[in-house]
């Protein structure tokens, strides 16, 4: 792997991350993600261990979303926010998906409930700190689980699309927020950030008919995903750090590949609310192309200031990237169980990559 100068230096006066920490952080994120791509594998028809899969296949969004992205988005706000409501949030998340690969899906829908109405409670707290247009759309996004996870504990069944939509507008608003906050690093123009809450409100409002009305919710929940993929690709910096060396142009590119996926993702939800057989394009073009997308993009900004992961920035980063592009194209266009296979090997590919670039930084930073 070649590599370049240290993705973040630890600043002065600050001390390690103990290894205790780490390793529970590890535990809590790798955990809810290797059940979830275990039973998305087996939801595909592939796996070979059904019996071991049965329980993370039937929750694998569960999983996925709250679980694993739940425990990941709650460990960076309780790192920011450093207080006791913030922790407990990433904790609850953690035992939910616990829970739930153990069987006891009702008591897991319930900790995934709490850690939504803690994580909820944090925003507020953030708000209470910074008064900011971000930390509004953040704030948003968290209310937006909490709608997902009251409905699904409510009907005490697998989650609909309505569950769906409003755990899918958690991550989408969550993202679009944090990238809302570098906006302000741009010249932009009057109507730019109107037009972003614009686009946000019309994601909660078909959230919230989502909920009661699945078919109307959907269509507007796919045509106001497709409006926040066009403003992030007209706004974003990304746009600008493309002509940039190094690690800015790693992430420019995943993220603006990312947002065309967010865009198509939102033409099949439209879809699929009108009876097309587009449910795995919606929710793959999503889930995927955009969020695991912005998820290798950001990973090696989050991954020193949360785990105090220290990684050394190579070209080899593009493999995985280029894999699961490539891959979601060829499972929604030609063969959706190796595709979705071939999804798997880019996510382990990710991680592989990340303990290289970790192992490259402590050989050349071991005096």
């Amino acid at each position: 792997m070649s590599s370049t100068a240290p993705l973040r230096a630890r600043p002065p006066g600050r001390t390690a991350v103990p290894l205790p920490w780490r390793l529970l952080v590890a535990l809590a994120v790798a955990l809810p993600l290797v059940a979830g791509v275990l039973g998305g594998l087996q939801r595909a028809g592939i796996a070979p261990w059904p019996q071991g899969t049965a329980q993370a296949a039937l929750l694998h969004a569960a999983l996925m979303i709250g679980g694993w992205l739940g425990t990941v988005i709650g460990l960076e706000r309780a790192v920011a926010l450093k207080t006791r409501l913030a922790r407990s949030a990433p904790l609850l998340s953690a035992l939910g998906a616990l829970a739930l690969l153990t069987g006891a899906t009702l008591p897991g829908a319930w900790l995934l409930w709490a850690a939504a109405t803690a994580f909820v409670a944090a925003s507020v707290q953030v708000l209470q700190r910074q008064r900011a247009a971000h930390t509004v759309a953040l704030a948003l996004a968290a209310v937006a689980w909490w709608l997902g996870n009251t409905h699904w504990l409510l009907h005490a069944q697998g989650p609909d699309a309505g569950t769906l939509a409003a755990w899918f507008a958690f991550l989408v608003l969550t993202i679009a927020a944090e990238r809302l906050e570098l906006t302000r690093l741009m010249r932009r123009h009057a109507l730019a950030q109107p037009l972003f809450f614009g686009a946000v409100a019309l994601v909660m409002a078909a959230v919230l008919l989502g909920l009661v009305q699945v078919q109307a919710g959907g269509v507007a929940f796919g045509a106001a995903l497709l409006l926040l993929a066009a403003w992030l690709a007209a706004h974003d910096v990304a746009r600008i750090t493309l002509r940039s060396p190094g690690l800015p142009r790693y992430m420019a590119t995943a993220l603006l590949a990312g947002y065309a996926w967010l865009a198509m993702g939102g033409v099949a939800w439209a879809a699929m609310a009108l009876g097309a057989p587009t449910r795995d394009a919606a929710l793959h073009a999503i889930g995927l192309g955009f969020v695991l997308s912005m998820v290798m993009a950001h990973a090696p900004v989050i991954l020193p200031a949360v785990a105090g992961l220290k990684l050394q920035f190579g070209r080899f980063f593009y493999v995985p990237l280029a894999l699961l592009h490539a891959s979601l194209a060829w499972r929604l266009l030609a063969a959706p169980a190796l595709g979705a296979l071939a999804n798997a090997l880019a996510l382990v590919l990710f991680a592989l990559t990340v303990l290289g670039a970790a192992l490259a930084w402590r050989r050349a930073h071991r005096s």
